[in-house]
């Protein structure tokens, strides 16, 4: 597979570019990275590189990972961005890590049960959740 250099990939996925396939289409197997080319000067490069876990991602995880960061990893602002309740916007992030790979969706279950409510009240008192996140959170 051939992927152009990094400046060269990234402004094309951001003007619509086609983002690479990542998976074999004769055995299902995820593809490697063995061949990177400059656009500018003609040069390639031949081997095995290490591939990039974003940048696998389906179109909607992106833009759900960007939202979180610009964000800066407040759930509260995350999940306004989103449209979705704390709770939901929780289950989200912890299925997009799984998804990466980073953590079990399993292991973060982000139920309103499940909460901690000195968390919860911590994050009220820091403006992080208003009062009706924070009973919602609660009940």
């Amino acid at each position: 597979m051939t992927i152009d250099d990094h400046s060269g990939a990234h402004a094309r996925l951001h003007q619509g570019g086609h983002q690479p396939p990542r998976d074999c289409p004769v055995c299902g197997d995820v593809l490697k990275v063995t061949r990177l080319g400059c656009d500018s000067c003609g040069t390639e490069l031949s081997g095995r590189f290490a591939g990039c876990p974003y940048c696998s991602l389906p179109a909607h995880d992106r833009k759900m990972l960007g939202v979180f960061l610009t964000s800066r990893g407040n759930m509260k602002e995350f999940a306004r961005e989103l449209g979705v309740s704390y709770p939901t916007a929780r289950v989200r992030y912890a299925e997009l890590l799984s998804r990466l790979g980073i953590e079990d969706a399993g292991a973060v279950d982000a139920s309103p049960a499940s909460v901690d409510r000195e968390d919860v009240l911590r994050q009220l008192a820091a403006g992080e959740l208003d009062l009706d996140e924070a009973t919602e959170l609660l009940q």
